[in-house]
């Protein structure tokens, strides 16, 4: 069973962050804070006002590792395919390049969160995979 976090709890580290349009286009990004420990391709839990989804982490022309997009699950992360949640939720809550978002660190490498400044959110972050079982999953899928 998956722990409930709230936002302003002692264990979650938060981080004002703000997004950028990717190149000439209306896509938003998010650039990640330097010190996180994350790579581009790295896939994490991301959590956009308490609902969960999966990130694969780019890395922008600047050189910051960013976030371009949220997908119902994994293999839909790493294909960067289906609906683009991380896009869906901006344009819901009114944010746009240059508007501050607040990223929270819930479990260091593996989930984070995203919520409007001030918004307090409920996290129910999932547990880390057993790499042996992802390891076996991501084999058959290169196959």
């Amino acid at each position: 069973m998956t722990d409930r976090i709230p936002s302003d709890h002692d264990t979650v580290s938060t981080h004002r962050v703000s997004l950028s349009s990717v190149g000439r286009t209306s896509r938003v990004q998010l650039s990640l804070p330097a010190g996180i420990s994350c790579e581009p391709f790295d896939i994490v839990s991301l959590s956009l006002s308490g609902r969960n989804y999966h990130s694969q982490l780019q890395r922008a022309v600047s050189g910051d590792v960013v976030v371009r997009g949220a997908f119902d699950n994994r293999r839909l992360a790493k294909a960067d395919g289906g609906d683009n949640r991380f896009q869906e939720w901006v344009t819901d809550i009114g944010r746009g390049p240059g508007d501050s978002l607040e990223l929270d660190i819930l479990r260091e490498g593996f989930a984070y969160g995203l919520r409007v400044p001030g918004e307090r959110v409920i996290y129910e972050p999932p547990e880390p995979q057993r790499s042996s079982l992802t390891d076996i999953a991501e084999s058959l899928e290169e196959s």
